[in-house]
This record gives C-alpha cells, sequence and structure tokens, in this order.
C-alpha cells in the first residue's frame, strides 16, 4: 500500500464522516459546514488522483457557491440557528436505504469488475474537456444557472415580509419606508 492509497482512504474515510455528520445533525447551519468538509476531502481526493481540474472545480463551484448559496438561504429565510424540532426524525428509514443502496452499488462493481484491472482511456486536457462543456452541454448549464438564480430572488424575496403586500391604509397613498415619518425623516 503506497502514500497515495492511505491519504485517499483518509480523505474518503473523512468525507464519509462528514457526509453522516451532514445528515445526522439537527443543526442547519452546521450540516452546511460539515457539507463544506465533505466536498473539500472529496476535492482533496481527487487531487490524489491527479484530477487536478476536477478538485478545482469542485471547490469552486460546489464549496465556493452551491455551499454559500445554501447558507444564504437558510440566512435569508430566518430558519433557526440552533437545535430544530423539524430535523428530529427517525434515522433508521434513511439508513436502512442508504445501507441498501450502498451494498447494492458494492455487489454490482464487484460483480462487474471482479478485481481485475481496467484499461485507461488517455488522460484528458482541460482544452479538450471544455470543448465538451461549452459544444454538448450549454443549455444545461445555462438552465442551472437560471435556476440557482431564480432560487436566489425567492429567497431574498420570501425573507422580506414587506415586498408584495397591499398597501393597508386604504387610501392609496404610500406608505413611508420603515424608520420614516410621513414627513420623510428618520
Amino acid at each position: 500500500m503506497t502514500g497515495a492509497d492511505v491519504l485517499l482512504l483518509a480523505l474518503g474515510a473523512v468525507a464519509v464522516g462528514a457526509g453522516v455528520l451532514v445528515v445526522t445533525t439537527k443543526h442547519l447551519v452546521r450540516a452546511g459546514l460539515y457539507l463544506v468538509v465533505c466536498l473539500g476531502a472529496l476535492a482533496g481526493d481527487y487531487l490524489v488522483l491527479g484530477a487536478e481540474l476536477v478538485a478545482w472545480v469542485q471547490v469552486l463551484i460546489y464549496v465556493g457557491a452551491v455551499v454559500v448559496l445554501l447558507l444564504f438561504a437558510v440566512m435569508l429565510t430566518r430558519a433557526p440557528i440552533g437545535v430544530s424540532d423539524d430535523l428530529d426524525r427517525p434515522g433508521w428509514p434513511a439508513a436502512l436505504i442508504g445501507g441498501g443502496a450502498g451494498l447494492g452499488l458494492t455487489v454490482l462493481l464487484v460483480d462487474a469488475y471482479r478485481w481485475g484491472s481496467v484499461a485507461l482511456p488517455d488522460a484528458g486536457t482541460a482544452e479538450r474537456l471544455g470543448e465538451q462543456i461549452f459544444q454538448s452541454w450549454v443549455l444545461p448549464f445555462e438552465v442551472l444557472s437560471v435556476l440557482l438564480l431564480s432560487a436566489l430572488v425567492g429567497a431574498v424575496v420570501l425573507s422580506r415580509p414587506d415586498i408584495g403586500r397591499p398597501d393597508r391604509r386604504g387610501d392609496g397613498a404610500e406608505a413611508p419606508a420603515r424608520g420614516v415619518d410621513a414627513g420623510g425623516r428618520r
């Protein structure tokens, strides 16, 4: 067993441990931070495997954007920061389904490869990867960006109770902004 194998197994154990903490914690913000650790360990695994571009994309896109978007959504919607009773559900159904899926995938992979070696294709370059992504996969990228933008706008609208409410005064005049009296003074 080489040093790379040991490092790969250690980072895999960190990723699995952080993933278990993501789904078992009752703190929503901590779950987001454990997700950062899990995704960072996966990026480390990619680095050990020699896929530097995939590792940096993992860090930039998932850790840098998706988790930050998740934490902003939590903050904007004023979700509870402490222990949440909504997250206190029995874990045995999820453990049963996850364990069954993991066991099924393990049996499938062992049956398919029988511990034999597999010939690897030629290493790809960032240029070839970019050509594939931006020739064949431009539309899904654009759809995903619109989806993320609409989720962010929706979180802002949900966090602001004053947006979209009709005027309660009934005279048709605009209500003054918060902290401003009728004369426009704060």
